[in-house]
């Protein structure tokens, strides 16, 4: 490293054990105390699932806070982030697998109404830009609950609205769109999301991601049906767009009725934080997550960092709970280094528990390491 050294620190979060902020940190304590007139800046980072709406919190953003209603309709406390005329809103964090009462699974009647109802309060104070990072949803519902809170109406053949939640989609025939919050009019969507499934089909969101929320065999072809009914409806020719099968198809409905665009999650998050701004000076980027695999591979955070430091000649190295890639998978990605919390404890059950602590090592590893 260079005296001293100027260290960037862009990690996502270790699922299930710290968040991004708390890695940025654990890290920066290890990398201060080998390294103690290092210049360390921590700006944690999310690919558009659980743990966005803290990296802008932890930018600096505004935290907005209202109720809402959760996945299967209890009142639940929900949180967004807002800078100027930007709202960033997580499904995860209102809707998601988290938010369902006593972790039970409602894979036929969890819906999405709570994400409009957060959507519309954005809408309500004056925000043009909604961000909606998608992942981690509890429904399969095709974005219609969110819809219906934003305004619309689904209706039965008798002109009755149907209830929430995935499986109601079946005996749906009418969309009404009439109704809608006036805001979307002149509001731009934008979908945040590593997710390039379809709706519908052996990769659509009901086949790859329904059985994680719940669904049986019976509940899986009773959900299929349901989105291939709601998709004639609301717009067939949104079905087999990339990502419309994100979060349970809400990035269908968002596709086909709010007129969204879907961009990769981290690439969203860096723009918006203006990392490349932040790359300015620095000699070393620290980017992780919790597992670093083939799907990271596939637009995760670490890969989304490591590109855009790369671009500008800065060297990257990850830190991570484990790695299932060879060093040739690594180096190919653009790292540097990986470092893992399995090097220095192989049980998983106490790397989770003890992830500060061993982060903070891995932290001295890398100061040590990066000496110049």
């Amino acid at each position: 490293m260079i005296s001293p050294p100027r260290v960037l620190l862009a990690p996502d979060k270790f699922k299930g054990s710290l968040t991004a902020p708390q890695v940025a940190a654990a890290l920066a304590a290890g990398i201060a105390r080998v390294a103690p007139g290092a210049e360390i800046r921590q700006v944690p980072v999310a690919d558009g699932g659980d743990g966005t709406v803290d990296a802008f919190l932890a930018a600096g953003w505004e935290r907005v806070e209202l109720d809402a209603p959760g996945p299967t309709g209890e009142p639940s406390a929900a949180a967004y982030a807002v800078h100027g005329t930007t709202a960033v809103i997580e499904l995860a964090a209102v809707v998601g697998i988290t938010k369902l009462p006593a972790g039970q699974f409602d894979p036929l009647g969890a819906g999405t109404e709570g994400l409009g109802v957060v959507i519309a309060h954005a809408l309500d104070r004056g925000s043009t830009d909604i961000v909606l990072g998608l992942g981690g949803s509890a429904s399969t519902d095709g974005g219609a609950g969110m819809l219906r809170a934003l305004g619309a109406r689904v209706l039965d053949p008798e002109g009755r609205e149907i209830p929430s939640g995935g499986a109601a989609l079946a005996r749906a025939a009418h969309l009404d769109r009439g109704a809608m919050h006036p805001g979307l009019a002149t509001a731009r969507v934008t979908l945040a999301s590593d997710v390039d499934n379809p709706l519908l089909g052996p990769k659509g969101a009901v086949a790859v991601y329904a059985p994680q929320k719940g669904a049986g065999p019976a509940e899986l072809a009773t959900l299929e049906a349901a989105l291939r009914n709601w998709a004639e409806i609301a717009g067939p020719e949104f079905a087999d767009l990339p990502g419309a099968g994100a979060a349970g198809g809400t990035g269908f409905g968002a596709l086909a009725v709010l007129g969204a665009h879907l961009r990769s999650g981290i690439d969203v998050v860096l723009d918006l934080l203006d990392f490349r701004t932040m790359l300015d000076g620095v000699d070393l980027v620290v980017t992780g997550e919790g597992s670093l695999d083939a799907q990271s591979l596939h637009g995760k955070a670490p890969i989304g960092v490591c590109r855009i430091a790369r671009a500008a000649g800065i060297p990257v190295v990850v830190a991570v709970g484990r790695t299932l890639l060879t060093p040739a998978e690594i180096q190919a990605a653009g790292f540097s280094a990986c470092y893992s919390l399995a090097d220095l404890e192989p049980n998983p059950a106490v790397s989770i528990a003890d992830a500060a602590p061993l982060l903070e090592r891995l932290g001295e590893e890398i100061a040590i390491h990066n000496r110049r």
